[in-house]
């Protein structure tokens, strides 16, 4: 697998309002396990999103990844032109800071925002352009609005060869656990 989505919940989904919260810490030491894991196995480019979460914190943690592994590459890709705009002042900087740090930022979508269909776009996009993908998802967080992004990759999987990691709540615990013994270790 050359192209990986990493995507899934926002910040506040996971209860997030900060990049100081513990939480952030243990999803990006998950997210460099598995992006380790993927170097490993030919991984060339980290594909994501701007949305505040999981895919902003994919992109840090893949950046910070190319110090040792310079042929990694990174890309930042917006469903539409405006994405982000009405977003607070330290939000937008942040995306615009993300957006200088990869090596390739677009907008599928041209055009400022219209319609819930730039999303479906995007997503078609994403999905037609990368080798699988890391969902940070748990099924039984229906108030998401990511279960309706697995339904249609698990739509997408069943005629072609779409891997899908899919990292729940219990299997961030494990990453909890795990990242608590390695500094007790330290």
């Amino acid at each position: 697998m050359t192209r990986l989505w990493i995507t899934g919940f926002r910040s506040f989904e996971l209860g997030i309002f900060g990049n100081q919260d513990p939480k952030v810490t243990v999803i990006k030491f998950a997210l460099e396990k598995l992006l380790k894991r993927a170097l490993d196995e030919g991984l060339e480019w980290v594909i994501t999103g701007g949305q505040l979460g999981i895919d902003q914190y994919a992109l840090e943690t893949a950046n910070a990844l190319r110090l040792d592994n310079p042929l990694l590459k990174t890309a930042l890709m917006t469903p539409f032109i405006d994405f982000g705009g009405q977003w607070n002042e330290n939000n937008q900087a942040q995306l615009q800071q993300l957006k200088t740090a990869v090596d390739f930022t677009q907008s599928v979508s041209p055009e400022p925002y219209k319609n819930p269909q730039q999303f479906k776009n995007y997503q078609n996009f994403m999905l037609k352009h990368t080798d699988g993908v890391i969902l940070f998802y748990d099924p039984q967080a229906d108030e998401s609005k990511v279960r309706f992004l697995y339904a249609d990759m698990q739509q997408y999987q069943q005629n072609r060869s779409y891997p899908i990691t899919l990292v729940d709540f219990d299997r961030l615990q494990e990453y909890s656990d795990e990242y608590a013994e390695s500094i007790r270790e330290w």
